[in-house]
């Protein structure tokens, strides 16, 4: 019997039939779980966000109610008056920007180069260099918040937005990330033939490697634009001036001894969150395309 009959055979057999379509149940099965799986984990995920924007539109009171009231109340536009009213929100917002974005440049800036040289430049002691790095990338960040402050007090940088900038300009893990990204995506062919041309370190990194970290460096930037928007402890305690306030040092003043509107508390919170909002969508394709861009390759 050839292939082609024993083919026909089977289809033709009443039992195979029935195991085929089994199977097919299975599979289909098995998708519409993960899809409802997907779809709560997308609602729990949502569901805080969601949270913040109805307390945002509720009065303390309701916001206290019992049951929880999770509806959206009439109360938006007097809780964001009273956030405008007790703090100076315009100028705590672009301090926040301007810091973010200057603190996110720079990082693109140096961590691009360094990881540049660590991935496609061989110099004495870069191997070791690079494992000193990573030992710094293990360490928590709160064991240089005082040796960190001391610097900064000498230098005479308390108070400034120096403080908060430059401390931060190069991390390991952009380092790291970056330079995965280099070895794995720049051929050595490329950088001698820019050698060839007579190309230096600088414009070989820019004409050669910029170009094809772009996606690394967006992800980076927009990591390090989110991490210096949220960052609290640090411009809490170098940030002295209340006119160089950044937002959420800012909004932290809406928190009184006596007395918290959370309403208004929520509603700032609701302003702080908008403009990362927008940053994300913003980059979301380079954010999620190159969210395992750091991981280890052979």
């Amino acid at each position: 019997m050839s292939t082609t009959d024993l083919g026909t055979a089977r289809l033709g057999d009443p039992t195979q039939q029935r195991a085929d379509r089994a199977i097919v149940r299975r599979s289909r099965a098995g998708r519409v779980v993960i899809h409802v799986c997907l779809v709560l984990a997308a609602l729990v995920s949502i569901f805080p966000f969601y949270w913040l924007v109805a307390m945002a539109t509720q009065s303390t009171a309701e916001i206290f109610g019992y049951p929880p009231k999770l509806t959206f109340g009439g109360q938006l536009l007097a809780n964001v008056r009273d956030v405008v009213t007790s703090i100076d929100l315009l100028d705590a917002l672009l301090n926040t920007v301007f810091v973010a974005g200057a603190s996110a440049v720079l990082v693109m800036l140096f961590d691009s180069l360094a990881a540049f040289a660590f991935a496609k430049y061989r110099f004495p002691g870069r191997d070791q260099l690079f494992v000193v790095l990573l030992v710094t990338f293990l360490l928590p960040g709160s064991l240089s918040l005082v040796p960190s402050f001391i610097l900064v007090s000498r230098l005479g940088w308390v108070g400034g937005f120096e403080s908060l900038i430059i401390p931060g300009m190069a991390n390991a893990f952009g380092i790291f990330l970056l330079r995965q990204i280099a070895s794995s995506s720049i051929d050595d062919s490329l950088i001698e033939s820019a050698r060839i041309d007579g190309a230096g370190f600088f414009k070989t990194w820019w004409f050669v490697g910029v170009p094809m970290m772009r996606g690394g460096l967006a992800f980076l930037g927009i990591f390090t634009f989110i991490a210096q928007w949220n960052d609290y402890v640090w411009p809490l305690i170098v940030l002295v001036d209340p006119e160089r306030q950044t937002l959420q040092t800012a909004l932290q003043s809406l928190n009184t001894i006596y007395n918290t509107e959370y309403g208004m508390v929520m509603a700032g919170a609701l302003i702080s969150v908008v403009p990362l909002i927008v940053v994300f969508a913003l980059g979301a394709r380079h954010l999620i395309a190159n969210i395992g861009a750091g991981a280890l390759k052979g």
